[in-house]
Formats: structure tokens, C-alpha cells, sequence
């Protein structure tokens, strides 16, 4: 019998780490070569890790929401076949090294536990593992509370299912809670006010605003999922870092609905896809960012970053509520038909469940369609490091004044409304306002007689 190491795949160049979601496969069971073995989670994207071999999981190295490394082992699987030379050679180095890298790997660990509770929680004599102290700080527990936690771990640790439980309780009002409040504007009064930590002002500002929430026995209360919770700190973060405002224009796409309406069907027969109003859009938000490469930057400290390649976020709304923000990369070097498959393909891989992590990386500005919805117009939030974003309104039919060389008359045109959020730090108005007006330009002046 060999033994084969599942380590963690590499899922992109940005992406370092992963967090266990969830085990498929438990120690005894057997497992078929590329059968999916453990589910994992970066910080956008969703996915499974599949088995390279066929045979008989015998150890898993690591537990659900643990943290784990790209190219660490987390599983081994007992594979049928004979033993091979190079599982015999892989383990004479391994019995020969073990000593020294056990040695370093304890060294190592003992050194990461101590900089983690040096860094919060560091008043205490128990220990508690690094999930277990950031669900205490994100829900504002004091040291006192997290102590007093009754733990049903190993030697009375607190295990991630006994801090739920606990806050749980505490939200419900079944459990009173004094010492929050109590000592963290303790900690704050020992401070000199503009030396204040960072990492205190948040505790004390939820501790401070979870006191006035009322539950009453009508009420559910339901937990955010892993997604929304990354949601919601990325869009704080980005109002926090970016000093947000608008521009609005209203553009005529009569000829666009026209010409859509006229070529549909043929472009579905050759192409195989369908042709919604988005790709058109994303074409002329991409020439607009060739013409106006400010809006095309993003923002490190006191540097501003002018991107190279022009790589277009679509924002997609999942099934389940959560949204998802997958990136169609050069986008200005596709034409229309390269486009709308890029297009439909982002966007039923999201829905489906199925993006890879680096499908969501390296947007350099974001296009989200508020239109979906029946929104005219919006005010979306820049999707950081980025510097602008831009909504889509719903296409409607109004009345409009129409300019001719007899003289003005009114006639029915189909409009809608562009929203260009942007960041005032290094965007004025000027370009903002010029940015979304260009793009306004190329929808109106869309070639009715064109080819797809």
C-alpha cells in the first residue's frame, strides 16, 4: 500500500491561502480519483479539492475553518498499488529530516501562538485558538466574557461551537453580558487618546452599539453567512478608505434597442450565446477607459498605480443573495461577439457556483447593473483598490424631445441613466464627469448597420 499526500492546489497567483469549509470524505472512506474531498474557501470564491488518486482516506491533517496554506498537505489518502522507489525515498528523507524539521516546526508554532495572543486576548492564562479569539472580536466579547465561557474542548478549551452558542444566547438576551461594556472603555481610559490601539476602537463601537438592539420572541435571528460577513467588511472599508461621489447621465439607446432587437436571433444561431444589453455596455466603458486612463488606477497610501491592462469587473448577484464580482481581463482588445461570451460565461459559472479564484482577481473598474432590478438609477460603492464604478439603469421608454432640421418634436425614445461613483482623492469632477459622458458618447453614436 502507498500513501499519497493531497496538499492544496495552487488556484491562482494572488492567492495564497484557504480556509476548510466543509469535509466530503471522512477518515475509512473510499474515494475515486478526481472524486471531491474537502470544500474550501478564499476570500471571494467557493471551491472543492479533488483527490488525484483512488483509495482510502486515512488522515486528515487539518479541521473545518482551519487556515491552510497553498502547497500544504491536508489529507492522506492510502492508495491499492505497490510501493513505488518514490515513496520509499520520500520517506528515508522524511525519517532522516524529521527530527530537525520537527524541532523547527515546534519552534515555529510555539512562536505564532505566542505573537497571536500577544496580539489580542494577551491578559489571559488560557488558550484559545486564533478562530475562537477572532469571533470574540468581531462580536465584541471582553476578556472577562471569553474566560468565563464554559469550553467542551480538550482541557476545557473553547471550541468555535461553544463561542457561537455564547453569542448566540447573549444576542437572544438569555444571558446578561456587563463586562463588556464595563471594560473596554477601560482599556480606552488607560490610552492616551492619540495613541489609542486600532484594534480597540472597533470592539468598544460594537460593544456600544449592540446595547441598544431589542429581540423580542417575534424576531429570528439568523447569522450572516461567510460571504456576506466578507461583504459587509469590504464595503465599510472601501466608504472608510474612499471619499465617494457622483455623476449622473441620461443616454438614449434607442438604436441599441433597435439593433439588439434586429440581430438576436441570427447572433444566437452562429454564435451559440445570447446578446444582452451588458456586453454592449462593457464595450464602450472599455474604449471609454482607453480614452480616459486616469479612471483606469488604483490608489497604494500616497502612489497612484496607472494599470496597464484594462480588466473590467462585472458585479453579479448570486442565488443566494451574496454578490460576486468576476473580471473579464483585457477587455478592450475583445470585440462585441468576444465580449458577450466573455460576458455569459463569468456570469453562469457565478451563478452555478463555479468561478476559480482567479476569475475574480486583478479588476482594474467595475460595472454593476442596477437595471436588473428596475433601478433607474444608483450610487454603488467603489470596489477596492479600484477608483470608480459604474451602474447601469433600467432601459425605459420616454418621452423626449427630438431634434431635426424641420424643427423639434416629441417622440417616444428609450433612455436610461449612467451612475459613475468615483473617488475624490485622486478623481475630480472633471474627469469623473468627462469618463461617463465618453461613454454616454460611443452608446449614442452605436452603429445601427453594423456587423456583430
Amino acid at each position: 500500500m502507498a500513501r499519497f499526500e493531497l496538499k492544496l492546489p495552487k488556484m491562482g497567483e494572488s492567492v495564497a491561502e484557504a480556509t476548510i469549509t466543509n469535509w466530503l470524505k471522512e477518515v475509512g472512506d473510499k474515494i475515486e480519483a478526481d472524486e471531491a474531498v474537502l470544500e474550501i474557501a478564499t476570500d471571494k470564491v467557493d471551491s472543492e479539492v479533488p483527490s488525484e488518486v483512488s483509495g482510502i482516506l486515512v488522515e486528515q491533517l487539518f479541521g473545518k475553518d482551519d487556515l491552510v496554506q497553498v502547497g500544504q498537505t491536508i489529507a492522506i489518502i492510502e492508495t491499492e498499488g505497490g510501493e513505488t522507489a518514490t515513496p520509499e525515498v520520500a520517506n528515508t528523507v522524511q525519517e532522516t529530516a524529521a527530527p530537525v524539521e520537527a524541532a523547527e516546526i515546534e519552534k515555529t508554532i510555539e512562536s505564532v501562538k505566542e505573537t497571536v495572543t500577544s496580539q489580542d486576548f494577551s491578559g489571559s492564562d488560557k488558550f484559545f485558538s486564533p478562530l475562537v479569539k477572532n469571533i470574540a472580536k468581531e462580536e465584541g466579547l471582553s476578556l472577562n466574557e471569553l474566560e468565563n465561557i464554559a469550553g467542551s474542548g480538550k482541557d476545557g478549551r473553547v471550541t468555535k461551537e461553544d463561542i457561537l452558542k455564547y453569542v448566540e444566547a447573549r444576542k437572544s438576551g438569555s444571558i446578561q453580558a456587563p463586562q463588556t461594556v464595563e471594560v473596554a472603555p477601560k482599556v480606552v481610559a488607560e490610552t492616551p487618546k492619540a495613541e489609542a490601539p486600532k484594534a480597540v476602537e472597533p470592539v468598544v463601537q460594537k460593544s456600544q452599539q449592540a446595547v441598544p438592539v431589542s429581540v423580542n420572541g417575534g424576531d429570528e435571528i439568523v447569522e450572516m453567512d461567510r460571504m456576506r460577513k466578507l461583504i459587509s467588511g469590504y464595503m465599510v472599508a472601501s466608504v472608510q478608505t474612499s471619499a465617494h461621489v457622483q455623476s449622473f447621465i441620461e443616454v438614449d439607446v434607442t438604436n441599441i434597442v433597435k439593433w439588439r432587437d434586429k440581430v438576436k436571433a441570427a447572433f444566437e444561431k452562429r454564435e451559440g450565446e445570447k446578446l444582452t444589453f451588458t456586453p454592449i455596455m462593457m464595450e464602450a466603458v472599455a474604449k471609454a477607459l482607453k480614452d480616459f486612463p486616469g479612471m483606469n488606477i488604483s490608489v497604494d497610501g500616497d502612489y497612484i498605480i496607472k494599470k496597464k491592462n484594462i480588466n473590467l469587473g462585472m458585479a453579479a448577484a448570486l442565488p443566494n443573495g451574496n454578490l460576486i464580482v468576476p473580471v473579464i481581463k483585457n477587455a478592450d482588445q475583445l470585440n462585441l461577439v468576444g465580449m458577450a461570451k466573455a460576458v455569459n460565461d463569468l456570469g453562469n459559472r457565478a451563478k452555478a457556483g463555479k468561478l476559480k479564484p482567479d476569475d475574480t482577481q486583478g479588476g482594474t473598474y467595475t460595472v454593476t447593473n442596477v437595471g436588473t432590478f428596475g433601478s433607474v438609477f444608483g450610487t454603488p460603492i467603489i470596489n477596492q483598490p479600484q477608483v470608480g464604478i459604474l451602474a447601469l439603469g433600467a432601459i425605459r421608454k420616454v418621452p423626449a424631445v427630438i431634434e431635426t432640421p424641420e424643427g423639434d418634436f416629441i417622440g417616444i425614445r428609450q433612455k436610461m441613466f449612467l451612475s459613475h461613483s468615483y473617488d475624490h482623492r485622486v478623481v475630480d469632477g472633471a474627469l469623473g464627469g468627462s469618463f461617463v459622458k465618453r461613454v454616454a458618447e460611443y452608446l449614442e453614436a452605436f452603429d445601427v448597420d453594423r456587423d456583430f
